[in-house]
């Protein structure tokens, strides 16, 4: 199954990301939030991503407006009617995501497909509130979704063959490669990145490093491309407390229980770079 247009749902970060893949490998895109700001926001956004790809001389001029003039935006549900595949990327909440499922599910086609882009909230759980369940999978980008070449590929207990094939085919469309995982709280990357994380921050809550000298420990000693107090700046702090939360909930083991001062940070709404300040400050 090949799909002629791509529906998404929520602008933010991950979603106008997904957006620019799509358009950049052809398809035709629906962007919807609701809040006009935010799909503004997303088109700046995805301009900007495509000139710094010009500037690397990866696309030309001409590819940046392709792009562009392939992507709608609007705040109506209704404009996906025709979408065969909706893609969820709302924020990591069970019942936002619920929501969303429950609308979509009575306004898409009998065989469309939904997608979501959950990072760790159960596929089976998500699905088992629609009518379409066999129809339901997740579909996980990571952070730049540009730049990021994987794509987990998670099936809920009742996802078929057909639709895991399709979104897989769809994610080697827009030159990712996927992997397939069954489902379980945090999938498999989540499942040992955000620990990690946590541990950082209890590193840091004792004082046992600055978090620099943390950064560069990882990064030096452990050949990570980018320290783990930084990549949650760039993750955003409330995802990684969000993600802690469903396995502390989840998996009912204390060795997954939220760092205090990752929560005390997220309630002080220092979620890192999309505000500002997180570990680190940004300009």
């Amino acid at each position: 199954m090949t799909f002629s247009s791509v529906g998404i749902v929520g602008a933010g970060t991950m979603g106008h990301g997904i957006a620019q893949v799509c358009a950049q490998a052809g398809l035709p895109v629906t962007l919807i939030d609701v809040h006009e700001a935010a799909l503004a926001r997303a088109q700046q956004g995805i301009a900007a991503s495509l000139d710094r790809l010009i500037k690397k001389g990866a696309i030309g001029p001409a590819d940046k407006d392709a792009a562009l003039a392939r992507i709608r935006t609007s705040t109506s549900y209704d404009d996906l009617r025709g979408a065969p595949l909706v893609i969820e990327a709302a924020t990591e909440n069970l019942e936002l995501k619920i929501r969303i499922l429950r609308q979509l599910d009575g306004l898409l086609a009998p065989a469309a497909i939904i997608a979501t882009n959950t990072s760790s909230i159960s596929i089976t759980q998500l699905a088992a509130v629609t009518a379409r369940a066999e129809r339901v999978v997740g579909m996980h980008f990571f952070n730049p979704v540009p730049v990021m070449a994987l794509v987990e590929i998670i099936r809920g207990l009742q996802t078929s063959d057909a639709t895991h094939d399709a979104v897989r085919e769809l994610a080697l469309k827009l030159g990712k490669t996927p992997i397939t995982v069954k489902n379980a709280p945090g999938f498999v990357v989540n499942r040992i990145l955000v620990p990690m994380i946590n541990e950082a921050f209890f590193v840091l809550a004792e004082g046992l490093a600055s978090p620099e000298d943390i950064d560069a420990g990882m990064k030096l000693g452990c050949n990570h491309p980018i320290g783990p107090l930084a990549l949650a700046d760039m993750i955003g702090l409330d995802v990684c407390l969000a993600v802690m939360n469903v396995f502390f909930a989840e998996f009912n083991d204390s060795k997954y229980r939220p760092c205090p001062l990752l929560k005390e940070m997220v309630a002080a709404g220092r979620l890192g770079r999309k505000t500002g300040r997180g570990v680190y400050t940004y300009a």
